[in-house]
């Protein structure tokens, strides 16, 4: 994919990171749960799984 642009201090994401951030989402699991699950930002989970086209639930 063009246009993907990596910063410094962001980690790239490993194929299982991916298919685990794929695997909760579709369980319905919120962004921060998620977020906690990788290790990740919450930012950094909203932006890989808008380049996948996954919706993540978010709490109310």
């Amino acid at each position: 994919m063009s246009g993907e642009k990596f910063e410094r201090h962001r980690q790239a994401w490993r194929p299982d990171e991916i298919q685990k951030l794929h695997t909760l989402a579709k369980k319905g699991m919120a962004l921060k749960a998620i977020a906690k699950a990788l290790t990740r930002s919450e930012e950094s989970v909203k932006d890989r799984a808008k380049q996948d086209g996954l919706s993540i639930a978010k709490l109310r």
